[in-house]
């Protein structure tokens, strides 16, 4: 493989992402998300001021620690079979979409020359539950239907879009031939559960493994997202797959994911020892350049995770060779 890589891995460059946006504006400010969707509260005035703090808050980290920062947004949710769910028409969909995208921008525009680099993303999510295996998908009906998302995505004028929570190899590989259809980077997140393999059973590297080989290694990253170390940890061995792991965006508790999503409250563990063991992360895998965070997890984290990897960095770069 010989592409160049989005975002481009520079020496010395590292990107920070958004924490866990979608609990922290249920728990911490009150808003409900329908079906876990967020562009809806972009029709809330107070929802949006409470969004717009939440990216600042994430984009002052990364100007303190001296990151670069990729935005992700407000459209997990933003494809066909959800937003129809959702009372939206393909129409009216697409617009959210837009929106959603020029939010990110909007936010972004207040911290230019505070963050070197900052890059904007459209999220994808999987087309039913992340969690559980209550549809099956091929990756033809997979290519077709989040298509639609990533034309509109390219519209938008996004610099590459973000899969993010996927948890099997057919939709995996539909969505990266997908996003190669429409000329867009894509980021493969997957998610692993308690027993650290993908829901529908491969483990991480198995899973990445087979990905690259059915489409010619067409995500420009792969990364996990929304689980914690302890089920993440145990599966980063052996194999040159790790190579193609570029990010971890862990979750704050290693609570069973649904049930964080039913809890009421924020279930945030300790940022302090979240930043300690995503270091440690980064020590056993020199290569990662983008951290982040997912459920639970806000800029307490984060700030921890930044400080944590950055002062791992130039410890190395002072260690006499």
């Amino acid at each position: 493989m010989t592409k160049d890589l989005f975002p481009p891995r520079i020496d010395g460059r590292l990107y920070l992402t958004e924490g866990g946006i979608e609990t922290e504006i249920m728990y911490k400010d009150g808003f409900e998300l329908p079906h876990f969707a967020m562009f809806p509260l972009l029709d809330d005035p107070a929802a949006v001021e409470a969004l717009k703090g939440i990216w600042r808050r994430s984009l002052k980290v990364a100007a303190k620690t001296g990151f670069s920062a990729i935005m992700n947004g407000l459209d997990y949710r933003a494809s066909p079979d959800w937003g129809a769910l959702l009372g939206y028409t393909p129409e009216g969909l697409a617009t959210m979409q837009h929106r959603s995208i020029d939010f990110l921008r909007d936010v972004a525009r207040e911290f230019e020359g505070d963050v070197e680099n900052i890059y904007i993303s459209g999220t994808i999510g999987p087309r039913g539950d992340a969690y559980s295996l209550n549809r099956t998908i091929t990756e033809e009906e997979a290519e077709e239907y989040h298509s639609v998302q990533l034309t509109t995505l390219r519209e938008a004028g996004v610099d590459m879009a973000w899969a993010m929570t996927f948890n099997n190899i057919p939709e995996s590989v539909g969505l990266t031939r997908a996003a190669r259809g429409v000329g867009l980077p894509l980021a493969m997140g997957l998610t692993l559960d308690s027993t650290c393999r993908l829901k529908s059973g491969p483990t991480l590297g198995e899973a990445i493994a087979k990905i690259d080989a059915q489409t010619d290694h067409g995500p420009d990253f792969y990364a996990c997202n929304c689980s914690h170390p302890l089920e993440f940890e145990p599966a980063l061995v052996g194999g040159a797959w790790l190579e193609r792991l570029r990010c971890i965006r862990p979750n704050a508790s290693a609570m069973e994911k649904i049930a964080l999503c039913k809890l009421g409250h924020l279930e945030d563990g300790d940022p302090v020892e979240l930043g300690q063991q995503m270091a440690d992360v980064a020590r056993r895998l020199p290569h990662m350049d983008i951290f982040g965070g997912c459920c639970g997890t806000d800029e307490r984290h984060l700030h921890e995770i930044a400080i944590q990897v950055r002062r791992l960095g130039e410890g190395a770069q002072m260690e006499p060779a």
